[in-house]
């Protein structure tokens, strides 16, 4: 028997669209990362990209449970000495209303040139609009 190997032709992708006003932060980012690797497909590889193309609006409605609005840390290096920047979830969704769920999304993703591949199927947006209306995404409950 032999394996059989999905060539690029052949994997159609589908869009999806999750509106996030009201939903648990890691609820929506496992099922957009779930979607967006093919796991739910027949066809999945892990090797390749195989998965759907996921369109997140009102990101900046997404809801955090407990007292993750205030303990919940987002920290980044800028680089230099003493440069570790870190960030309340509260600050952040303030300066980028998008950033929490595309951080928390690409952490539940392989951390490699495939993953950074992936992560390029998945658009955020913080309203209720967005400009992939000609690609007839379909809504996707979470």
């Amino acid at each position: 028997m032999k394996t059989i190997f999905s060539k690029p032709a052949d994997i159609k992708n589908e869009w999806y669209v999750i509106d996030a006003s009201g939903k648990t932060l890691g609820r929506v980012a496992a099922k957009a990362a779930s979607v967006l690797r093919g796991k739910h497909k027949a066809t999945y590889e892990p090797n390749t990209v195989c998965g759907d193309c996921i369109v997140i609006i009102n990101a900046e409605k997404i809801e955090v449970t407990g007292k993750k609005h205030e303990g919940m840390k987002y920290r980044h290096y800028t680089g230099f000495i003493g440069g570790l920047r870190e960030y309340s979830f509260d600050t952040l969704i303030g300066k980028n209303p998008t950033e929490p769920l595309r951080r928390t999304i690409a952490g539940m993703l392989p951390h490699n040139r495939l993953g950074r591949k992936i992560l390029g199927n998945l658009k955020i947006y913080a309203g209720s609009e967005h400009p992939h209306a000609a690609q007839n995404p379909k809504p996707l409950e979470v």
